[in-house]
């Protein structure tokens, strides 16, 4: 009895491919470990918040909601009062954003609403921005409510054990960090004053030392020859 031949076994190998493939997909997703690029998420991704400080954070919340999904999800819940089945349908069946569950969630809890309330503000409106939409609902930069939803980052990354450079904005809110980050600031340009110093001495005053004895010592020279040549003549 002969085997398979090679038409028969390609079908089956590109079942075997298939189901490979199926399997890393899935295993991708409910670990959260793969790396979604923006155009991926429903909206794309462009926050417009309004704040650069902010965009650039909804940005690292992107990296860390998407590799780290469970500790994410459960930050929106226990913290933000956002509904587990909620957070998870909008992560995974609606392909959001983490960065943008993070800040509707965010932003329900300063209106003190229901985090699926903003959600659909947003669904509807996200094509303004964060920053117009947030406007709409009286959260205006420079306002109480928006200084809030800023300092809103720095307690939940410290839950995640994730470094954050807090904005000058919030620095009378954490003035240890404060302290730390204009110490660090000055020991750095201290360091390149004394870079730029050691460079023009190098450069500059050493040469032109030389320069001076050099000239000193042909000055010397024609005194000393101008002399002996006086005394010969006496």
């Amino acid at each position: 009895m002969s085997g398979p031949t090679p038409d028969q076994r390609m079908p089956n190998a590109r079942l075997l491919k298939s189901r490979v493939f199926a399997f890393a997909a899935a295993i991708a997703a409910l670990t959260g470990t793969g790396n979604v690029a923006a155009q991926d998420f429903s909206f794309g991704w462009n926050p417009r918040s309004g704040d650069i400080w902010i965009d650039t954070q909804l940005d690292d919340v992107n990296r860390y909601g998407s590799r780290y999904r469970q500790p994410f999800v459960d930050e929106m819940v226990r913290y933000y009062g956002a509904p587990r089945e909620l957070v998870s349908t909008l992560l995974v069946e609606r392909n959001w954003a983490p960065g943008d569950v993070y800040y509707a969630c965010a932003i329900a809890q300063i209106l003190g609403r229901p985090c699926r309330y903003v959600v659909d503000i947003w669904e509807r409106d996200h094509g303004q921005g964060w920053g117009n939409v947030a406007r709409q609902l009286g959260i205006k930069p420079g306002s109480a409510e928006f200084h809030r939803l800023k300092r809103g980052f720095v307690p939940t990354y410290d839950r995640w054990a994730r470094p954050i450079q807090i904005d000058e904005d919030l620095y009378r809110d954490y003035p240890d960090r404060a302290r730390k980050i204009r110490s660090r600031d000055e020991a750095k340009r201290g360091n390149e004053k004394r870079h730029a110093d050691n460079g023009r001495g190098n450069n500059g005053n050493g040469n032109n030392g030389n320069g001076k004895a050099s000239r000193g010592k042909k000055a010397g020279d024609k005194g000393n020859n101008g002399n002996g040549k006086a005394r010969g003549d006496h």
